[in-house]
């Protein structure tokens, strides 16, 4: 027999978890689908923006247990490697942008996500192999060969969504970059200001953020060199990372010597080209996409896990509503035009932080004189303020007077 749930999301990653909390808290029971056997707890840290935090508010408690855990930010530092110059030092909470802003460890955000959730809402080593239609439901094919019926399905299946496939969305695209994270702990602390600091110039770019007084977490993007060698060994990876530097501090450039070879975690980086956001499916019927399967972008306004919470609170909010609906008929409808409107809404925002987030990689990482001079000395300060004004940005609460009636 064929199990019938109201809301089934693939995926127990940010924007999975945190749709099925704010389902929940809003008297609607939803099963998460994860295909690994537990939490994908991998990754160090994220960079919590303001938008974020007022997601992440209207969800309950989760805000204070987090803030309690983490360190808050209160500023944005960027230098040139060509020149060792400071390029612009602004505080976070300006040019109108109020709020918090944290470093969080990605592994308690989604144990807390999780420890909020009823038992039994995430179903674990849960692989949807094949998407099936109905009059009514989506029937998802499981690789145990289980069956489920969904009158609601959201993929949050990250950038391979088998959900964003089924939507006919592109696969997500490689940026000629990739990235390096790690951390390092200094036993006597390591006496930084809890800041972002952020280096660019000769092709790569990367910052140093200090997580405790003690941890300090770190991430490099830079054009793979030809040989594929130097990024599948970690000595030399290193190696190479150390020889591209340029002119820092001692301090900073002792944060990357001091960091233990085999805990850096490499990855190309992609994203989904904003073209596919206006003209693709972000939602069909009763099914959608967030987080990752909707809007995989680069780093460089560290905004992906940040824009995922935002899509997560929008999508509760719609579907309660629409789930409240009495008659199949008019609730089958309910949702459909529930998720039209949700996706009318995180539409352009992603597209605008998918295409932003790309543009200004691409700039900071602008390698020769001229357009170097031109980043470093015109646009430095710009950048910055840039960098600060994508998460002045209100997702709303989880209940809106406006919550789609129509």
């Amino acid at each position: 027999m064929e199990a019938v749930e109201d809301v089934v999301i693939v995926g127990a990653g940010i924007a999975g978890l945190a749709t099925a909390l704010g389902l929940h808290k809003l008297g609607i029971r939803s099963l998460v689908l994860e295909s690994a056997d537990s939490l994908r707890t991998t990754g160090y840290y994220l960079g919590i923006w303001p938008n974020a935090w007022k997601a992440i508010d209207a969800l309950g408690g989760v805000g204070q247990i987090l803030r309690a855990k983490n360190i808050k930010l209160t500023g944005i530092m960027t230098s040139s490697l060509i020149s060792g110059d400071i390029t612009a030092d602004i505080p976070i909470n300006t040019a109108g942008l109020k709020g918090d802003s944290y470093l969080v460890n990605r592994k308690t955000l989604l144990e807390t996500l999780e420890n909020e959730l009823p038992k039994g809402t995430i179903k674990f080593s849960s692989k949807v192999v094949h998407i099936e239609d109905s009059v009514y439901h989506k029937s998802l094919h499981l690789a145990d060969g289980t069956i489920l019926k969904a009158k609601v399905l959201v993929g949050s299946d990250g950038v391979n969504s088998v959900v964003a496939k089924y939507l006919g969305l592109s696969k997500a695209s490689y940026a000629g970059r990739s990235a390096v994270r790690s951390f390092v702990e200094f036993k006597n602390g390591h006496g930084f200001e809890p800041k972002v600091m952020m280096f660019f110039g000769k092709g790569v770019r990367f910052g140093v953020i200090p997580c405790d007084e003690h941890k300090v977490y770190w991430f490099y993007t830079f054009r793979p060199p030809q040989d594929k060698k130097i990024v599948e060994d970690p000595i030399k990876l290193k190696q190479h990372i150390l020889s591209t530097l340029g002119k820092v501090p001692d301090k900073i450039r002792n944060v990357f010597e001091q960091t233990d070879a085999t805990n850096l975690e490499h990855s190309p980086i992609r994203f989904r080209h904003p073209w596919n956001l206006l003209w693709g499916n972000i939602s069909k019927g009763n099914v959608c996409v967030a987080g990752d399967a909707l809007h995989p972008m680069t780093p460089d306004l560290a905004q992906g896990g940040c824009s995922a919470l935002e899509d997560s609170v929008v999508l509760a909010r719609v579907l309660a509503a629409a789930l409240r609906e009495e008659s199949q008929e008019n609730e089958q409808r309910k949702i459909q035009k529930g998720l039209e409107n949700y996706a009318k809404e995180r539409r352009w925002r992603s597209i605008d932080l998918v295409w932003s987030a790309y543009m200004s990689g691409s700039i900071q990482m602008w390698d020769g004189v001229v357009l170097s001079f031109i980043r470093d000395h015109i646009l430095a300060k710009f950048l910055s303020g840039f960098f600060l004004k994508k998460p002045a940005f209100d997702c709303g609460n989880l209940v809106s007077s406006s919550s789609y009636e129509n």
